[in-house]
């Protein structure tokens, strides 16, 4: 049996993602920031048993350090990573150049650089070096964005953050193969979670719904589906892919 850690796991993707690998399966630490009663009702959404609760700010290393040493002593190895926790771009991190002050440009940029890129790699390196001590084959899927492609005007520290992500991921793909490790990450568009349903119900959900032609928003399920493939075995062949989530609503060249 795989044992995998999904980071931000109390709800949204990294909830829809963690209900996924323990269907196939898998045994599931579900990492959360601060959110323990959300956390604990994904725990008891997953099937089987043998799961586990890890908590603490991934931004910082120590705690990231002592994240996965939980992990991996709660589910006995870990073979599988989910980096998913982020800060989204939204009205307390949004810090548009031309209506932020420096301080705030500083603070906010510093703390989503942190977050979204540095805490996922620092996560990478502690779960790959676990791996390679003892041998095995393993599997890591980033959780990017669409809006490393297309730019984040309100929040450009977000979109620079998950760009690099996606260099990260491909980076480590190469690094990471000779160990049977590997490595792709997922960019999704926007995606219908109960934070964004606000948005949804609102003035802008019609918007929000036609930059699709399908004329809607994705779901966490259908990216869930995505990293359910990518850290399957099966999936070997498309380490260092950057897979486009957003039904065409933003294409690349």
């Amino acid at each position: 049996m795989r044992c995998a850690l999904v980071t931000g796991a109390s709800r949204g993707i990294g909830r829809a993602t963690a209900i996924a690998l323990s269907a196939r399966g898998e045994k599931v630490a579900v990492h959360y920031g601060s959110n323990a009663a959300a956390a604990e009702e994904t725990l008891g959404l997953l099937h089987g048993d043998g799961h586990v609760l890890v908590a603490g700010d991934l931004s910082d290393p120590e705690i990231a350090r002592s994240v996965v040493e939980e992990a991996e002593r709660g589910l006995g190895q870990l073979d599988i990573l989910v980096n998913n926790a982020g800060i989204a771009p939204g009205p307390g991190t949004d810090h548009r150049v031309d209506g932020t002050d420096y301080a705030a440009w500083q603070q906010r940029f510093t703390r989503m650089i942190d977050v979204d890129l540095t805490a996922p790699a620092n996560l990478t390196y502690l779960v790959a070096r676990g791996l390679i001590a003892r041998k095995a084959p393993g599997a890591i899927v980033n959780v990017g964005s669409r809006g490393a492609f297309r730019g984040e005007p309100d929040a450009p520290a977000y979109g620079a953050a998950k760009a690099g992500l996606h260099a990260f991921g491909q980076s480590m793909a190469l690094a990471l193969a000779p160990h049977g490790i590997t490595v792709a990450s997922v960019a999704p568009g926007f995606i219908s979670t109960e934070r964004q349903q606000p948005k949804l119900e609102g003035p802008a959900g019609d918007d929000l719904r036609a930059q699709s032609p399908f004329g809607r928003v994705g779901t966490a399920e259908e990216v869930a589906a995505a990293i359910l493939y990518l850290t399957s075995p099966e999936a070997q062949w498309a380490s260092g892919a950057v897979l486009d989530l957003n039904g065409a609503s933003h294409l690349r060249t």
